[in-house]
């Protein structure tokens, strides 16, 4: 880097690591793109014809409270409208999450391995980071370390990322009634999964509840994500949020995909049971499949010799990534580097993926 630039730089950005995403593929590269959890189905029709008639308005500006979404995101969840603040999905949620409540003071706590863009956000705004590693391989919240970490602020993602684990009413409770700060429950994933954290809202100011139309809603490339939680803390992120955070057609797009429940429901359903499908095929092999409440599934590769493991898991990776299929894996931690994340696709591509995966175990030299 420039000297001069350097010299100029805060100190948070000098120690910036970024957030990496999974990979994307170059324009009109032919991939089966099972590696960010996409929603392998376009959204409800209805957005389309409402995103386009929107485009004859663009000359104004966006509504900046996103006031028709918010209300039909309160009556969805049966809120209060001043308990939700709609955001740049819901990165930009999570990312007024740790402005408002981490600095050089207040700490941030996150479980690990989790959603790695917990700790790009607590280092771009110079808090400290407490760092909770799970203790066993099914992703257990530990409830005692997390109580005393003395974390200003707690993210949990349920259900969690990358296992795909969901988590009760009952462990989520536990937790909230223990930690002491603020406490994000991150739902991506919720949609997928039995139950959701919403009716402890009644019983927990300090709860934080982030959301994204990007999984369930089919909605990534417009960014839209939304949080619930009390007045009070829905009034302190919105003071930190950007005036014009959330564009007006991806706010048009994400009310018509609401409203579109039948479109909803039967996408979704499609998803669980490919979901299901797919971890009976890979426990039938003998795989260690975390059960799932998300699109995805996270499972341990086991060769034709019996074998599992870090070496494994990376060459099913390389081998599928040969074949044009793309896949997640997470060397960083040792209770993810002998497992991949495959996000579910179309029932074709879920086809394709298992063809792969059987050519492999039957013929692929293990390194």
């Amino acid at each position: 880097m420039d000297p001069f630039l350097r010299k100029h730089l805060s100190r948070s950005v000098q120690s910036h690591t970024p957030y990496t995403p999974g990979e994307q593929p170059s324009f009109g590269q032919k991939v089966i793109k099972l590696n960010t959890n996409e929603n392998p189905y376009p959204p409800s029709p209805s957005v389309k014809e409402k995103v386009v008639e929107g485009i004859q308005s663009l000359n104004l500006y966006p509504n900046p409270q996103a006031s028709d979404l918010r209300k039909s995101i309160s009556i969805l969840n049966r809120v209060s409208e001043d308990q939700v603040i709609v955001g740049n999905g819901s990165d930009d949620i999570l990312n007024l999450c740790v402005r408002c409540f981490g600095d050089e003071h207040h700490s941030i706590g996150i479980l690990d391995p989790s959603y790695s863009l917990y700790e790009v956000l607590t280092s771009i705004q110079g808090a400290n980071l407490i760092r909770i590693p799970f203790q066993t391989e099914d992703f257990k919240i530990p409830f005692q370390l997390i109580e005393k970490s003395e974390a200003n602020l707690f993210f949990i993602t349920s259900p969690h990322a990358p296992s795909g684990r969901g988590y009760s009413l009952i462990e989520l409770t536990d937790i909230l009634n223990r930690f002491q700060g603020i406490m994000v429950i991150d739902e991506a994933y919720v949609d997928f999964s039995s139950q959701s954290a919403v009716p402890l809202l009644r019983d927990f100011q300090k709860l934080i509840i982030t959301r994204t139309f990007s999984k369930s809603y089919s909605l990534a490339g417009l960014r839209v994500g939304y949080a619930l939680s009390s007045p009070d803390i829905i009034e302190i992120l919105d003071q930190a949020r950007e005036v014009y955070n959330v564009d007006k057609l991806a706010q048009i797009g994400a009310q018509a995909a609401i409203e579109d429940q039948a479109y909803f429901i039967k996408t979704r359903n499609d998803i669980i049971a490919s979901r299901d499908q797919l971890s009976s095929i890979t426990e039938g092999w003998g795989w260690r499949t975390i059960p799932s409440s998300t699109n995805f599934i996270f499972t341990q590769p086991v060769d034709k010799y019996g074998k599992k493991g870090k070496v494994v898991a990376q060459n099913l990776f390389d081998y599928l990534e040969r074949s044009g299929i793309l896949v997640r894996y997470f060397e960083r931690s040792p209770l993810t580097d002998s497992y991949v994340r495959i996000s579910i696709g179309k029932p074709e591509e879920m086809t394709m993926l298992v063809k792969k995966i059987k050519e492999w175990r039957l013929h692929e030299k293990q390194k």
